[in-house]
């Protein structure tokens, strides 16, 4: 895979001082919810490192806030590798066992028989909404149910065999790849509350959704050959090659540019927020809150990056699982309706 295609992203911060806490917390985690079983999946599961992009992506997180994180990190690529395979080409199922993810994000209990994947959810959606200002929890609600409903749409493009245009593309990809909630979680971490006026600024939210796609597009570089062999269409570089059309080197540039002309647009942004802040007449501690956000929308893009760019999950998955097979060594969602019977 392209792993020597580099991007010009801001400096990811130092050492978070509470990563190895957050590296046991977590090991202990996935076992405790199910969502890794048995010592060969563990192991695999380890060599992702999902306390590390915590600790990259979260700078502001100590203690139990990066545990919060690294534990959300999990379930994100756990969860994800559950649809590679027969579910990943199914949109009517993965609506519905999506479907049950979306209820508990509205309220509804994981229950006592519920999948691992259930259990882990509720766990993350509780300790998350704990103490949190209404207005983000009401927010990530929104944001959760795009993330667990685009998988549906994802199974709809790998049935369809060949990319979408652009904008569909990023419809999709941003919902698959949890669109705004690693940055939502970056808030509560930063213990931070954007005022409403400054949170819907143009500027605030641009950078935002340039923070969101500059993670993805970078990553759809790097896991380009993993996600083409298992039959996924949701990648920048297949959607440039299809709709130019393109080789793969010159998609791989032209991807490549799509980022930096992304980039280049977020650091002119921050540019203007401290004028932003004298003309909504936002008091000290509020331009702080602005400041730390714009910090932490710059920390996900920097240390996601760096944490992709190391990891074992994109550089060594030949050699633990076939490109074309599952990217997990369980299966832990539970595909059957309520109404069925065990086989």
């Amino acid at each position: 895979m392209p792993q020597d295609i580099d991007f010009d992203l801001p400096a990811p911060a130092g050492t978070n001082p509470d990563l190895e806490g957050a590296r046991r917390h977590n090991l202990a985690w996935v076992h405790r919810t199910g969502l890794v079983t048995g010592d060969r999946s563990l192991d695999w599961y380890a060599s992702w490192d999902m306390p590390r992009l915590a600790a990259l992506g979260y700078p502001h997180a100590r203690g139990a806030a990066l545990d919060l994180c690294a534990d959300a990190m999990g379930f994100f690529f756990v969860f994800d590798d559950q649809f590679d395979g027969p579910l990943g080409r199914d949109p009517a199922r993965t609506a519905r066992v999506c479907q049950r993810l979306i209820d508990i994000v509205h309220g509804a209990p994981a229950g006592p028989d519920a999948d691992a994947c259930s259990r882990a959810f509720a766990d993350i959606r509780a300790r998350s909404n704990q103490g949190a200002h209404p207005a983000w929890t009401a927010r990530t609600a929104n944001e959760w149910e795009y993330y667990f409903a685009a998988h549906a749409h994802e199974a709809i493009g790998r049935l369809r065999g060949t990319p979408a245009d652009m904008e569909t593309y990023l419809q999709v990809r941003r919902g698959i790849a949890a669109t705004d909630l690693p940055l939502s979680l970056g808030e509560r971490a930063a213990d931070i509350t954007v005022p409403a006026a400054a949170f819907h600024a143009p500027q605030l939210r641009i950078m935002r959704q340039t923070a969101i796609d500059v993670t993805f597009m970078c990553n759809d570089v790097y896991s380009l050959e993993k996600e083409e062999a298992r039959g996924d269409m949701d990648n920048l570089v297949l959607v440039l090659e299809h709709t130019r059309p393109l080789g793969r080197d010159e998609a791989v540039t032209a991807a490549r540019n799509e980022v930096d002309r992304r980039v280049a647009r977020f650091r002119e942004l921050a540019g203007q927020l401290p004028a932003l802040c004298t003309r909504l007449g936002l008091a000290d501690d509020e331009r702080a809150a602005v400041r730390t956000y714009a910090g932490v929308m710059t920390a996900w893009m920097s240390g996601y990056h760096a944490w992709q760019t190391a990891t074992l999950r994109y550089r060594a998955a030949p050699q633990v699982v076939p490109a074309a097979g599952p990217g997990h060594l369980d299966r832990i969602l539970c595909t059957r309706h309520p109404d069925e019977s065990v086989p």
